[in-house]
């Protein structure tokens, strides 16, 4: 039986592993089908404390995996098919295995939303981004006509930020309204700098105007 069980890779799962391996618990950290979680599909990361002039995000990870491997941790790269924690020890079937461990830390993150369009992946990193905090103060992105889609919190979070670097932000939505909390929707809206486009949607192949 394992002592602790991780899941996930990104900086939550392998900042768990780093203190839980230097208590001796001798972690077992799993990847998922992502190792290094979201992250790593960051070229630039300015907003990590330590390092002044930015830190590619793969090689961020690659750091923090090796120095929870330095105090003990193992990490294994595997997909959690099912988890049972029904009973008194956690079970998790991964890759067809079952392992049981006394205490499990579940840090598995979250994914990007992707339109679907045909370009999206190719132009990752070069113009297109998931993460206004880590990218939107880089170079390619200042002063230029920026572009968020969505209606919600994050989205209108990260439009308004990305107001401090680009000449206007187009803020494009599906519905006639934000979905976003009030408090969030009136700072997007109001904003000089943001430009709301309405009743645009994708259909994961293609945009569309309604209205």
């Amino acid at each position: 039986m394992e002592k602790v069980v991780i899941i996930g890779t990104g900086c939550a799962g392998l900042t768990a592993a780093i203190y839980s391996a230097r208590a001796n618990l001798n972690p077992l950290v799993l990847t998922g089908t992502m190792p290094g979680g979201l992250l790593t599909t960051t070229s630039t990361v300015e907003n990590f404390p330590g390092f002044p002039e930015g830190v590619d995000g793969f090689q961020l990870m690659q750091h923090m995996q090796k120095q929870a491997e330095r105090f003990g941790a193992r990490v294994q790269f595997g997909t959690v098919e099912s988890a049972d924690l029904s009973g008194d020890h956690p079970k998790l079937v991964v890759d067809g295995k079952e392992i049981e461990t006394q205490t499990l830390i579940i840090a598995t993150g979250a994914g990007h939303r992707h339109l679907g369009l045909e370009n999206e992946k190719k132009l990752e990193n070069k113009g297109v981004t998931y993460c206004a905090t880590c990218d939107g103060a880089l170079p390619m992105f200042r002063d230029k006509p920026l572009v968020v889609v969505g209606g919600g919190d994050s989205a209108c979070e990260e439009a308004t930020y990305l107001t401090r670097f680009g000449s206007k932000v187009y803020l494009i939505h599906r519905r006639d309204e934000l979905r976003a909390s009030k408090i969030m929707a009136e700072r997007a809206v109001n904003h000089d700098k943001i430009e709301m486009v309405w009743d645009t949607c994708s259909d994961r192949n293609t945009w569309c105007g309604r209205g």
